[in-house]
């Protein structure tokens, strides 16, 4: 009987959604009011954690012996879809999935291309991925055909033997025939380089000769202190990034650009090799100014800012009104009225003030 009150047409798009593991989309009041937060910024940024493992142990990320969180306590791919849906309702236009390592959650291909409809409606400008490049050769094409353009690789060095001693369990040529496969489907290759002093300060112009080569731009990245990461010392591994494009200017001729992405980097060109450089510098220069980003993490806490532990569980409100998007839509309200003005990570005096105790994994960086 119910089925009668639908059109044939539209029962027919249900069905081939639900066969494509696609949840019929979720309709938000049609004149959402923008998400704003109390220093008049808008969102329109999404970070998505979706698992906190990963296949890696890099040590400035994570313990080498890490306890993961329960199953249970993971958000499913559905309530990842819902909650991502409504975000995009309220204005969100730039969505990253980000883990741990997202291509080791079992049927994440399907959040991709569930996600790819709001591509298609336009509703959504960019699908885009943070990855330690270990599963791209098995992915890259179907990232393609689900919208996604750009990739950013997280990868430190090119030398074999760091690479394993920097990651504890990775294989420097399986993140490179990674990077074959993305290159090959289409994808637009970004490297993510974390600076660390005494270890990659060596390969400064081999790293950016290999990216201007194949033509991919790079990011370098301050150390930030986040969680337990074991022997390791924080201070010892912090380069600071006015000093490392020092000495990329020492090799080349940098040019300023006033690009921005919707991201923290601020950008150079080497005009020598007309690649751009990123520089994201949260200690040496604070980003903050102009942030239009918050992340959620794969349990459904909601960060507003990478740099402090205030957080909003929106885990609760979705598992309890299953129905009724409203009241996530007010958590999330509730959420970005809260968010800071900025982070306070400083290295000065020899400690580390604003160190956070969670790891880079679990918010997703």
């Amino acid at each position: 009987m119910r089925q009668a009150m639908f059109p044939r047409k539209a029962r027919e798009n249900v069905m081939a959604r639900a066969l494509r593991g696609i949840a019929p989309k979720r309709r938000l009041p049609h004149m959402a009011a923008p998400l704003i937060d109390p220093f008049q910024r808008p969102i329109s940024y999404l970070r998505v954690s979706v698992t906190d493992r990963c296949d890696f142990r890099c040590v400035y990320c994570m313990s080498e012996h890490m306890n993961f969180l329960p199953k249970k306590e993971l958000l499913t791919l559905e309530e990842l879809d819902r909650l991502c849906s409504i975000f995009i309702g309220l204005g969100v236009q730039k969505l990253r999935i980000t883990g741990g390592e997202p291509l080791v959650r079992r049927n994440i291909m399907s959040f991709f291309q569930a996600m790819s409809r709001h591509l298609d409606s336009g509703a959504l400008e960019e699908l885009t991925l943070t990855t330690n490049g270990s599963q791209l050769h098995r992915f890259a094409t179907d990232l393609y055909s689900a919208g996604v353009r750009r990739v950013n690789v997280s990868l430190d060095t090119l030398d074999d033997t760091k690479f394993a001693d920097i990651t504890r369990w990775g294989r420097l040529p399986q993140v490179l025939k990674g990077i074959d496969a993305a290159q090959a489907a289409g994808l637009r290759v970004k490297i993510n380089a974390v600076a660390l002093k005494g270890f990659n300060d060596d390969e400064l112009i081999t790293i950016t000769e290999w990216c201007a080569d194949r033509d991919m731009d790079l990011t370098w990245i301050e150390v930030m202190p986040m969680g337990d990461i074991g022997n390791e010392d924080r201070l010892d591994q912090y380069w600071r990034l006015t000093d490392l494009r020092a000495k990329l200017g020492e090799h080349y001729t940098l040019t300023d650009l006033l690009e921005r992405t919707g991201g923290p980097a601020r950008y150079v060109r080497i005009e020598e090799t007309q690649q751009k450089i990123g520089f994201i510098t949260p200690l040496t220069h604070n980003f903050c100014e102009s942030c239009n980003r918050v992340r959620l993490t794969c349990t459904g806490e909601l960060f507003m800012c990478l740099g402090q532990e205030d957080n909003a569980d929106l885990r609760a409100p979705l598992r309890a009104y299953p129905n009724d998007d409203s009241q996530v839509e007010n958590a999330i309200r509730n959420a970005i009225a809260l968010k800071p003005k900025g982070h306070d990570f400083d290295y000065s005096r020899q400690d580390v003030a604003g160190r956070m105790s969670r790891h880079m994994s679990h918010t997703g960086g």
